[in-house]
């Protein structure tokens, strides 16, 4: 039997691609990494498991989100150049951004925080200008050594100015990390077995006095509705007359986390121009009818006086 050349040229690309792949892997774990300075090694304080599998590690991780509450405005954290600071000093009058993460995460912070980076750059409004964002990490070992590394990134992405007016990076203990996930419900847990947080992704946007408006969940978030979310925290204060006449058309589904084309509005909208427009139809055919029986009735009184006209001018129509 003979094998198609494609096919075997394709088989031996697959079975290099695998080893380079796992070749790649193994040099990469032998790779000396840069030690950063944390502020105590081992497990952290917070929630924390260990002997579990992964389905129990992720029902007690996950995010829902408590609509309407307030958080603490007096609790303290560290920003990224060491200064303690009030949570409410963060706010400055603005809706705000607030990005929970753990800095040196593997993966899902990274991925979250580009995604955030990437819908930034492509927004009207502006942070320090519009809204203000908030970066915490929730792993209290984590200290501003890595929250000013998480700052310098920003600045290449989003400008000096508009990090410095108006984007914390923060870190806290645990007590202080508590108060604000707790308030957002945003739920995670320290995986002893992979030395990891087990952890959901996404962005709550607060309005300026701290309370939860709307949260995004995934990894990307769409412009439209990031924007739609801050015009909403800031009760119409940010954001143009444009945003209010579209927001008419899209509602906020807070079981997805996310904006969704409000079908219901469009019904009743296209409803009411439906009637509107069958009552101008009637109100016009009404008009035209009674304009063509008045010209009936016009002419019919032309020719009734023409005819009496004529009775008068002829002598034979004329009675004895």
């Amino acid at each position: 039997m003979i094998v198609p050349t494609n096919n075997v040229a394709i088989s031996i690309l697959g079975v290099t691609m695998a080893v380079a792949g796992v070749a790649c892997a193994a040099a990469e774990a032998n790779i000396p990494k840069p030690a950063v300075e944390r502020r105590d090694s081992g497990a952290p304080s917070g929630p924390t498991i260990s002997g579990q599998f992964a389905g129990a590690v992720i029902q007690q991780a996950g995010i829902a989100p408590k609509f309407g509450q307030q958080l603490p405005p007096d609790v303290k954290f560290v920003d990224a150049d060491g200064k303690t600071i009030q949570l409410d000093d963060c706010f400055a009058g603005r809706p705000v951004i607030l990005h929970l993460v753990y800095y040196e995460c593997p993966m899902l912070c990274k991925l979250s925080s580009d995604g955030l980076l990437s819908t930034l750059s492509t927004l009207s409004l502006k942070p320090g200008e519009d809204f203000t964002i908030m970066t915490l990490s929730f792993d209290p070992r984590e200290g501003p050594e890595l929250s000013a590394r998480a700052r310098e990134l920003a600045i290449t992405r989003c400008g000096k100015e508009a990090v410095h007016k108006g984007w914390h990076f923060l870190t806290g203990d645990q007590p202080a990390i508590a108060a604000v996930t707790d308030a957002v419900g945003f739920r995670y847990v320290y995986d002893e077995n992979t030395n990891q947080y087990a952890h959901a992704s996404g962005i709550f946007v607060l309005t300026p006095d701290g309370t939860v408006s709307r949260y995004l969940g995934g990894i990307d978030y769409s412009p439209r509705d990031l924007r739609f979310a801050l015009v909403e925290a800031s009760d119409g204060k940010v954001g143009t007359a444009a945003d209010q006449v579209l927001m008419l058309c899209y509602m906020y589904d807070p079981t997805v986390g996310k904006y969704g084309f409000a079908i219901m509005t469009v019904i009743r909208a296209a409803g009411v121009l439906t009637v509107v427009a069958l009552a101008a139809s009637i109100i016009m055919m009404v008009r035209r009818e009674r304009r063509r029986m008045a010209d009936v009735v016009f002419c019919h009184s032309e020719r009734s006086e023409e005819s009496v006209l004529q009775a008068g001018a002829d002598p034979s129509l004329r009675s004895g």
